[in-house]
């Protein structure tokens, strides 16, 4: 049977620095198109859990090192990268320190999740949404079986 083609897999982390007044979080500015303001993350690799390519690409691209502390949610739009069928899975973790723009980060910001700078990467004004609701209520993102039309942006 010849291997399937399937979208790419991706690991993203809303970084919550859990040292600094009101928990800010970490976004980069992308080296590289699209262009715009994310959070952090990249793809998985070959060989690689979805939570190690998390924690690695925290590293490479902000210099932090982070504890993943809950599962946001997963973003499956095909439409949500305008590079391709693109899955990622989002955490939130904490970290501690000053970051630093790395690898595909041309520079990285410490924000009020409240006040985002824009314009902003990729799906992640909703994905920032569902985060502003995770931190009120604890839920993870909910369930959207028909794609961005439920989302409530």
């Amino acid at each position: 049977m010849p291997r399937p083609q399937t979208p790419l897999l991706a690991a993203d982390v809303i970084i919550e620095l859990g040292d600094r007044p009101g928990r800010p979080i970490v976004l980069i500015e992308r080296k590289y198109p699209p262009a715009g303001w994310a959070i952090p993350g990249g793809f998985v690799e070959i060989g690689e859990t979805v939570e190690r390519a998390a924690l690695r690409e925290m590293v490479e691209e902000t210099g932090l090192k982070v504890r993943l502390l809950a599962l946001l949610g997963v973003y499956s739009d095909p439409r949500r990268d305008p590079r391709g069928h693109t899955v990622t899975v989002v955490f939130v973790g904490e970290a501690a320190g000053m970051p630093r723009a790395a690898d595909d980060a041309r520079t990285v910001i410490v924000v009020d999740p409240d006040r985002p700078p824009r314009p902003l990467a990729f799906d992640h004004a909703g994905v920032l949404a569902d985060y502003r609701r995770f931190r009120e209520s604890g839920r993870p993102a909910p369930l959207r079986p028909n794609g961005w039309e439920r989302w409530p942006l």
